[in-house]
């Protein structure tokens, strides 16, 4: 603004604002004085300091127990009025003593998690699912043995890894997080009876039970390990997933997505060489990969987020996760953009 009016002392306020690019509304209220708020009088009908005290010190002593529409009948059938019950609240509200006084559960607010994985390893999601067969259990101690064992597998150091999972009782149980705290893993939880918080791990659970080899039951542990061993592997190395540019957890989590998608292009390339004028958008190009993933993104526009970055919101929790090779425990790791799954422990949970 001081460059507009120093501008406008020579060549007049409106070609000023126009050569700068400032709205002349905007020059002038800036330039009106700030309007000082008065103070606000006090109403005649209100109740001097004497009286509010008076009032004040009977529902500290007498009355303690009471609310104020019993205060106020009370002292009218003793033929007393000293204030509506509406002003006896306002004395008290002024005084900070006016809030919930039953036993009610007072929940906290959880920050959703906001967690980003750039490459392999980055950030981990797990979570258990239910399978329908004999001797149900969901276990700290076989969650605590599998986290260890994946973690040794995929040689994570000290503070490399977060581990992001649900509030469910193996997740929060002591054994994992004492574990978690001696491999230097950060542990985050989703917020209450928020799904979208893991949605990598909801959306394999949907691979998985959609699966058309999925079986109706499992007639016993040893079953559903070996469904579980297959399972994985095809997850693994066979399925493409639509986060990944259409490439397999594998290829993705050992750093062979580049020379893939080389061979695509060359695919590509030499089917546009034979018949060009069936592509006419030109040549063809793979589906690119994407250079991040989030879980619940800090909000910010569009234009703000990285080229071929893949968001996972509440309107998009079905954006296919991350996974390993040759070891398949029940663990979803997202890495890079998937949900990589590494070994043998599939109980009746994932």
């Amino acid at each position: 603004m001081a460059a507009v009016e120093q501008v406008a002392t020579s060549i007049r306020t409106a070609p000023a604002c126009r050569v700068l690019g400032v709205p002349r509304a905007s020059l002038y209220r800036g330039g009106r004085p700030v309007a000082v708020a008065r103070p606000r009088p006090a109403p005649p009908r209100a109740l001097d300091p004497v009286e509010r005290h008076g009032v004040l010190d009977l529902l500290h002593t007498r009355f303690i127990d009471q609310a104020p529409a019993q205060v106020h009948a009370t002292l009218l059938d003793e033929g007393t009025y000293l204030c509506s019950p509406r002003t006896m609240y306002r004395i008290l509200e002024a005084a900070h003593e006016v809030k919930e006084r039953r036993d009610q559960v007072r929940r906290p607010t959880y920050a959703a998690p906001e967690l980003l994985a750039t490459r392999p390893n980055d950030v981990w999601s797990w979570d258990i699912t239910k399978l329908l067969g004999p001797a149900p259990r969901e276990s700290a101690a076989l969650a605590e043995r599998l986290i260890r064992e994946t973690c040794g597998k995929q040689g994570i150091a000290p503070g490399q890894l977060t581990l992001h999972a649900d509030r469910g009782s193996s997740m929060q149980s002591k054994p994992v997080a004492l574990l978690l705290a001696d491999l230097g893993v950060t542990k985050t939880h989703s917020r209450p009876h928020v799904s979208n918080d893991n949605p990598f791990s909801e959306a394999q659970f949907k691979t998985l039970k959609y699966w058309p080899q999925f079986p109706e039951r499992f007639g016993s542990i040893e079953d559903g390990r070996a469904f579980g061993q297959v399972f994985f592997r095809w997850y693994n190395e066979e399925h493409h997933h639509s986060g990944l540019g259409f490439l397999t957890p594998v290829v993705v989590h050992f750093d062979h997505a580049a020379r893939v998608r080389d061979q695509r292009c060359q695919v590509l390339n030499a089917a546009y060489a034979a018949h060009p004028e069936r592509f006419v958008k030109g040549c063809p190009q793979p589906a690119d990969l994407p250079s991040s993933v989030w879980i619940n993104p800090p909000k910010k526009t569009t234009a703000e987020d990285p080229p071929g970055a893949t968001i996972v919101t509440v309107d998009d929790p079905w954006v296919d996760p991350i996974s390993p090779a040759p070891d398949y425990d029940a663990v979803s790791i997202i890495n890079v953009t998937a949900t990589l799954i590494p070994s043998p422990i599939v109980s009746q949970c994932h």
